[in-house]
């Protein structure tokens, strides 16, 4: 097995540049690295990462910890991650919690600083913020990602999008559309994650002079079925709807269903949009109008910050980068509404 000083030798580099040119760290000219790599390639060199751990006494992975890989979300965003933690130099271990905190505590347990250098984490609230503190400062770097409210900052570094503005923007869209009689489907419970967005949205239907009345509102869980369920439930109550506002993607799916087993079409009878915009809401057909959010910028920025950490660079215990703002994509599942 080819070992670090002999792809040196024959890229003509010290095994230190070798070293930085496979770990993505400091500066080497691109004609360097080329030949590193092509060294390393004509030797078959595989790093030792066992034993580069043990050197440097630290792990060269880093964790995710996401509630549900059931919703497809999160396979996606831990996709864009594992991309950007890989051009660092490191490998991501995925935890799946199932809603469970105590399953999450396993996990910090398990992971943190022993099987993984730093610890990223979505939708952390704050029953959960105390044991990512304890975490941290067991000198874990700890980094929250898709944090939903930017003027809320939370005692540990974090990647925020700004959830409230994208239920702002989908109320915009059904206003525009003609839309007054709109229904909503948040998938959390009030004291939820997603609550900022249906605010957002609540706000904005306010400030046109709508306000929502308790029937036209369904709290409840983030999966296909609890949107399916949650349309039944709000047509049965409000039946003269025109649109359903749904606090993401997945139940919006739900709410489609809902509208075939009701005999409605989408969108003539009843328009519908969503957040996030996961790869099945322009699969499903009708597709499905969203406000997309940047989830390839969301995980770039967390492990960012993640590397900034680990490199003891200029970062703040509670420094907050922000993503692009939330962006409307229209497709067939919003029209005009139809006078009755």
């Amino acid at each position: 097995m080819a070992t670090i000083v002999e792809v040196g030798r024959l890229a003509g580099v010290t095994p230190a540049t070798v070293s930085n040119v496979l770990r993505g760290r400091g500066r080497v000219s691109a004609e360097t690295r080329e030949r590193v790599l092509e060294a390393a390639q004509q030797l078959g060199y595989k790093p030792n990462l066992n034993a580069r751990a043990l050197v440097e006494g630290r792990p060269h992975t880093i964790a995710l910890v996401v509630s549900s890989i059931a919703n497809p979300f999160y396979p996606e965003f831990a996709l864009e991650v594992e991309k950007a933690v890989r051009r660092s130099g490191y490998f991501l271990i995925v935890c799946n919690t199932n809603n469970d905190p105590a399953q999450e505590i396993a996990y910090l347990d398990a992971v943190g600083g022993a099987l993984a250098q730093g610890v990223l984490v979505m939708n952390a609230d704050f029953v959960q913020i105390d044991e990512l503190l304890t975490l941290r400062s067991r000198g874990v770097p700890v980094v929250l990602c898709m944090w939903e409210k930017p003027d809320q900052t939370p005692p540990l570094p974090c990647v925020a999008v700004d959830f409230y503005q994208a239920g702002v923007i989908a109320a915009e869209h059904l206003l525009m559309l003609g839309h007054r009689r709109i229904g909503a489907v948040v998938g959390s419970e009030p004291t939820g994650n997603h609550i900022w967005r249906y605010r957002g949205f609540a706000d904005t239907l306010a400030k046109a002079g709508i306000l929502q009345r308790p029937e036209e509102v369904r709290f409840g869980q983030d999966s296909i079925d609890a949107g399916r369920n949650s349309a039944h439930a709000l047509m049965a109550a409000v039946p003269d709807l025109t649109a359903i506002f749904v606090s993401n993607d997945l139940p919006a799916l739900g709410v489609l269903q809902a509208a075939v087993d009701l005999g409605l079409s989408v969108p003539t009878d009843l328009s519908v949009v969503g957040i996030t915009d996961i790869q099945f809401a322009h699969q499903v057909r009708p597709s499905l109008t969203t406000v997309a959010v940047p989830t390839s910028e969301a995980a770039e920025l967390a492990v960012q910050l993640m590397m900034n950490i680990i490199d003891k660079a200029k970062t703040s215990d509670t420094e907050m980068l922000i993503a692009s703002t939330p962006q409307l994509v229209v497709r067939e599942s919003t029209a005009r509404v139809r006078r009755r």
